[in-house]
């Protein structure tokens, strides 16, 4: 959990959800209000972590293992946390997060076969467990966002993202179990519409996080 007056979200989802055009929103509308704000992403964030974000989205070869892929993300998250969410937290800013450890627990975890509690105990021992204050999950149609992953992309499908439907299906189908089991920690958004629509149910999402920090 967060100090002082900032808060940590996290914004998950699948392919084409609209996650880092959300988080933008969510800054500007943020910053609007004097807030200090801190937009980063994941895998990346700190050049540690950007490193590893070049092997994991353009692997060498045949691609990685789903185990070397899960342990890559928790060394990247490590790095990601103490040297730029955990020093931002504690100066009392905001943190918004293009995606974060639950999207490791639905694709490493949950579609790629190895479970929660693998993901989670490196997540305890790179990032001492952190969890952000509130995750914006994004869902959606599949043939809608699957048409709006096209428009964004065309062929141009990192090595995750071009994986085949089934995969980004079981995806999907995990962050949607995430959410079941910890309803006070995710925020369901219907992710289909206007940027702006999406924006004005993320606000009032966030909205008691704006009137003071989670006890």
């Amino acid at each position: 959990m967060t100090t002082g007056h900032g808060a940590f979200i996290a914004f998950e989802g699948g392919e084409g959800a609209g996650k880092s055009t959300q988080a933008q929103l969510l800054a500007e509308a943020l910053r609007a209000r004097g807030l200090t704000v801190v937009t980063t992403r994941e895998p990346g964030g700190t050049p540690g972590a950007e490193a590893i974000r070049d092997l994991l989205l353009s692997p060498p070869g045949a691609g990685w293992t789903a185990e070397a892929e899960a342990l890559l993300f928790a060394a990247s998250r490590a790095d990601h946390v103490a040297n730029l969410i955990r020093p931002a937290l504690a100066r009392g800013e905001w943190v918004l997060c293009d995606r974060f450890v639950d999207s490791s627990r639905a694709y490493q975890g949950g579609a790629g076969g190895l479970g929660d509690d693998a993901i989670l105990g490196l997540h305890d021992f790179g990032s001492g467990g952190l969890r952000p204050d509130l995750v914006i999950l994004l869902e959606g149609d599949e043939a809608a966002l699957s048409a709006r992953l096209a428009a964004r992309d065309g062929d141009a499908s990192d090595a995750i993202g071009g994986r085949p439907a089934d995969y980004h299906r079981a995806v999907a189908a995990a962050f949607h179990a995430l959410a079941e089991r910890d309803p006070e920690g995710f925020a369901r958004i219907d992710a289909i519409g206007a940027p702006e629509v999406i924006h004005a149910r993320v606000l009032a999402a966030i909205a008691p996080l704006i009137q003071g920090p989670r006890a």
